[in-house]
């Protein structure tokens, strides 16, 4: 992504989370024939304290040195969660908040002791393009990653692009939406990743899906959730995760699987594990 990029997302962004609020939510008449949906950008302007002129330069991305202040509120305004609001953040002013990644496939000998050290928890590490970097031994029997290509240890790809994805994820609906949701975050964060543009140029051209979920333009973060898998040979898995960052790598994130003790799903990933050291 580069600055061209980032001036038109964040006018997308902006024109996508007005459309979403009715006038009457924020105290305007709503009588009368609208030609764009949810508030007008003279309204926006009006609720957060600022001139028309001003809130138009910045949904055209000419808003490089607007203040914390002004963001906020907008942010306000436009009703925007805590994830929502630093993201507007990120891009209407990339100069500032633009991040580089690391070494894409870089992972340090202790988080490897520690994925190793994971016996009964599928676990493994994503970088900021979701690409799957390292795994352990119940990870790799879960997702199969050792038997797939660099380019397949994807998850947006494999979402989207392998024909097998929507049977194995019986969510796959909410499951692609939240892949979707979080690569946005990502781009918005790491602009200049040539590699991170080229994935979501892929996908573009590739999937529709794709194309309509990237053009809903929600941010996300995967902090936590339950994820269903219907593994070929386990059955179904509910799984609980939880996801930390790897502090001396920002850009890279360790993915846990925790099934309840006790649980069928446990139990299933015993026999799972079990069979995967024969």
């Amino acid at each position: 992504m580069d600055g061209d990029w980032t001036e038109a997302e964040v006018g997308d962004f902006l024109r996508s989370r007005r459309a979403r609020i009715r006038p009457g939510e924020v105290g305007l008449p709503t009588h009368g024939r609208r030609r764009v949906p949810g508030l007008r950008r003279e309204e926006v302007a009006q609720l957060a304290g600022v001139s028309v002129d001003y809130y138009i330069r910045l949904e055209q991305g000419r808003g490089t040195r607007v203040s914390d202040a002004v963001l906020d509120a907008i942010a306000r305004v436009l009703r925007l969660d805590e994830t929502e609001h630093g993201y507007l953040r990120t891009v209407a002013r990339p100069a500032r908040r633009r991040m580089r990644p690391a070494a894409p496939t870089r992972v340090r000998p202790g988080i490897r002791a520690l994925l190793d050290g994971m016996e009964r928890s599928p676990a493994f590490v994503l970088d900021h393009r979701m690409n799957v970097l390292a795994w352990n031994a119940l990870g790799d029997a879960v997702s199969g990653y050792g038997r797939m290509t660099p380019a397949e240890r994807n998850v947006p790809r494999q979402l989207f692009l392998d024909p097998d994805a929507r049977e194995l994820y019986p969510d796959w609906p909410a499951v692609a939406a939240m892949a979707v949701a979080h690569l946005r975050l990502g781009a918005g964060r790491y602009a200049d990743d040539a590699g991170l543009c080229a994935l979501i140029g892929e996908l573009s051209v590739k999937s529709e899906d794709f194309r309509r979920l990237w053009a809903d333009h929600e941010v996300r973060e995967c902090s936590y959730g339950v994820k269903r898998i219907r593994h070929p040979v386990a059955g179904l898995l509910t799984l609980p995760y939880e996801t930390l960052t790897v502090p001396s790598q920002p850009d890279q994130t360790l993915v846990v699987y925790s099934p309840e003790p006790g649980s069928e799903t446990a139990e299933r990933l015993a026999l799972l594990g079990s069979w995967a050291t024969l």
